[in-house]
């Protein structure tokens, strides 16, 4: 199952939200949302900084992922960002794979 690192930054009414409910309440959204596409939270933390809430989550497919960002990002309540994440033998699969390609300029060669 593809899995994903979920960045995220609360804005002020995200905040305002975070604060009446609390984690637990935010952990229980999270976990509906992402089970009611077929997917699992590995791991979810809040922090301070840049984000606000880092997540782990598997889901089915890269789809499934994206219906979550969109709808997330239209509730205005969160700015987020999805990374996808490849594990050790699919970027070992990547690296064999042939690629033709030449970079651009004058005398480039071939890489």
């Amino acid at each position: 199952m593809p899995k994903f690192l979920i960045q995220a930054t609360y804005t002020p009414e995200g905040t305002k939200g975070l604060l009446n409910e609390g984690a637990s309440g935010r952990r229980d959204a999270v976990d509906l949302v992402v089970a009611g596409l077929g997917g699992r939270v590995e791991a979810m933390y809040f922090a301070f900084g840049e984000d606000d809430i880092v997540l782990i989550v598997d889901f089915p497919d890269p789809v499934s992922m994206a219906a979550v960002s969109l709808t997330v990002k239209a509730s205005g309540a969160l700015r987020t960002r999805a990374t996808p994440l490849l594990t050790i033998d699919e970027i070992d699969e990547a690296a064999r794979r042939q690629v033709n390609f030449r970079a651009p300029g004058p005398g480039a060669g071939r890489a």
